[in-house]
């Protein structure tokens, strides 16, 4: 079986270029996710797959940042895949196969990983400078946060929790207010 595993960090980025390159190549199932990269535990879809995979199979990236972000990643990641006796490509290398019972092998993987790796440390520094230079000239504020205690969405949430019997899961979904703003705020009325 050939399987395909294509992931994008958030919902504003465009996974179908990536399907539509997995299918080109015969996939014939592909696992997708919307997750950032940084952590292996939060690829639930990554895990899904490689737990499917059986001897003989084939599993396809697009790029090796898809599925690893590091070094270590990428290793156990590949380890996993070829203790299991699974073919491991990658289409950005021009398809190439990595074969980790060969000393070459794992030098490539460990190579094109540690690449992606600093590619992305790159990525990272150049934000924090952007943002630093954008808090000195005045633009940067952080993140907007949705809502506090001065917006009316925050005190008709606290007016629904006194005079209603609703849930919290229901007083956010009328007010729009976060869960997390609304505990917080009860958390400061009861100190």
């Amino acid at each position: 079986m050939i399987y395909g595993y294509a992931r994008v960090s958030t919902g504003h980025q465009d996974i179908n270029l990536q399907i539509s390159e997995l299918e080109k190549y015969g996939c014939e199932k592909i696992y997708q996710e919307i997750v950032s990269g940084k952590n292996l535990d939060d690829r639930k879809q990554l895990q899904e797959l490689i737990d499917a995979t059986q001897e003989g199979d084939t599993v396809v990236f697009t790029k090796l940042d898809r599925f690893a972000r590091s070094v270590i990643d990428a290793r156990n990641i590949a380890e996993a895949l070829h203790a299991k006796g699974v073919i491991m490509v990658v289409l950005n290398f021009q398809g190439m196969k990595f074969d980790l019972s060969t000393p070459t092998g794992k030098l490539m993987l460990t190579m094109f990983a540690g690449f992606a790796e600093f590619e992305r440390e790159l990525m990272l520094e150049r934000q924090r400078a952007g943002i630093e230079r954008a808090k000195k000239a005045g633009k940067y504020q952080g993140r907007v946060k949705k809502y506090h205690s001065k917006h009316a969405g925050m005190a008709h949430a606290l007016e629904l929790r006194n005079t209603t019997d609703k849930t919290v899961k229901e007083i956010c979904d009328i007010t729009g207010v976060s869960r997390s703003a609304l505990y917080r705020e009860f958390e400061k009325m009861n100190s």
